[in-house]
């Protein structure tokens, strides 16, 4: 059986990742305790032990507000730790799979029309940045690489852990009877992250290595989603829509980062599904709805 070294196993995604790929491959969870990213020697030798044949990566340093002070660490772990990452995967002859953001896009604010993996990145907050850094020294670095971006994740694991789940701070702010305000002007595809998985492990069955959007399909504001969540759950919610301005916030966020699976269709290999499904399968998951 096959090796996957899953770095970040312990987060939302990795969590889906780990449970799709076992029944495939044998996985070797870590997380930032067990091993880092920005120690090559270290990562080299622990590596060495395992002898994986895939590489994951989905660590990130991904606090989009806080980075704008951080911008030095964020390089650290989102640049230079992934070229770690990459160059050690390449030694060995495993496959490398980088995880990245539609924070990659951006920079047009007046763009509507859902970026294609052919679409030149163009970050408009420090957080984008680093992770375009990330996928170039992938390519750099590597010829057996998926650079896999996706969009407002959200998963099971994150049902556990208040505050780090878009959906569960959302119906957690509703029960407390707090009149929400959600951005109405940031277009997106929140995806979920057992989906994504899924399509993942699909995708390994190739060695078509390129740059793959790997998100929902469709796509809605913020407000929209939220919106959503109480139509599934039958929630009478004050939720009113308000533009970017109304929150102040060191980072930018894209006004508009719409992914389309362009690369994965080519293959036939978009098993994505709409983001209303994904949202109406994540509350069942979570036993928000039966």
């Amino acid at each position: 059986m096959k090796k996957v070294l899953l770095i970040g196993a312990n987060g939302q995604l990795g969590t889906d990742i780990a449970t799709a790929f076992k029944k495939k491959y044998l996985v070797i969870p870590v997380n930032h305790t067990d091993i880092d990213v920005l120690d090559s020697k270290k990562l080299k030798k622990f590596t060495l032990k395992i002898e994986p044949d895939v590489i994951i990566n989905t660590a990130a340093y991904h606090k989009v507000d806080e980075i704008e002070k951080n911008a030095k660490k964020a390089f650290w772990i989102n640049a230079l730790g992934q070229k770690n990452v990459a160059e050690l995967a390449s030694s060995i002859n495993a496959i490398t799979v980088f995880v990245s953001t539609d924070y990659v896009f951006g920079a047009n604010s007046t763009r509507r029309k859902a970026y294609t993996e052919i679409d030149c990145p163009g970050a408009v907050n420090t957080y984008g940045v680093t992770k375009i850094a990330g996928e170039e020294l992938t390519k750099l670095h590597t010829d057996r690489y998926f650079i896999i971006r996706t969009s407002g994740l959200y998963g099971t694991k994150g049902s556990s852990n208040k505050g780090e789940n878009f959906v569960e701070k959302m119906i957690s702010m509703a029960k407390m009877g707090t009149e929400l305000n959600v951005v109405n002007d940031q277009f997106l595809s929140p995806t979920y992250t057992k989906n994504l998985a899924q399509n993942l492990l699909l995708l390994m069955k190739t060695s078509k290595y390129d740059t793959y959007h790997m998100v929902s399909r469709g796509s809605c504001s913020w407000w929209q989603f939220t919106k959503e969540i109480f139509k599934l759950l039958n929630m009478k919610v004050v939720c009113k829509p308000v533009d970017s301005n109304y929150f102040k916030t060191e980072a930018k966020r894209p006004s508009y980062s719409v992914l389309t699976n362009y690369n994965l269709s080519k293959i036939r290999m978009n098993r994505m599904h709409h983001w209303k499904t994904n949202l109406r399968d994540y509350l069942k998951e979570a036993k928000h709805i039966n």
